[in-house]
């Protein structure tokens, strides 16, 4: 069963840019480590600090073998790093998602 993670940010809505940068990075990191990558979503109306990010796999095996691939990658271990000094991310949740299907 295809699983989505649902990423939802809480962000310094002074410091935008540096998300949206950071988001930018990810575009390239998930697929490489085997994320199906949906998007990044910035605020646009409304309000100003919620942004989010849906990635599937294929279950939450797949998931937890993406964190694995994901926490070795330099790439990704450098935008980790990028959002831990800039601290444009108050905060983050994560809900796992199924897709609704018919009976």
């Amino acid at each position: 069963m295809t699983v989505t993670c649902c990423i939802r940010y809480v962000l310094d809505p002074y410091k935008r840019d540096r998300f949206e940068e950071y988001a930018r990075n990810w575009l390239m990191i998930i697929p490489a480590c085997g994320g199906d990558l949906i998007g990044y979503f910035m605020p646009h109306e409304g309000t100003d600090n919620i942004a989010l990010a849906l990635i599937s796999f294929e279950s939450l095996a797949a998931y937890e073998q993406y964190r694995a691939r994901l926490k070795v990658d330099e790439a990704g271990a450098a935008n980790f790093r990028l959002a831990q000094a800039e601290r444009f991310i108050l905060s983050e949740e994560r809900t796992f998602l199924r897709p609704v299907t018919a009976g």
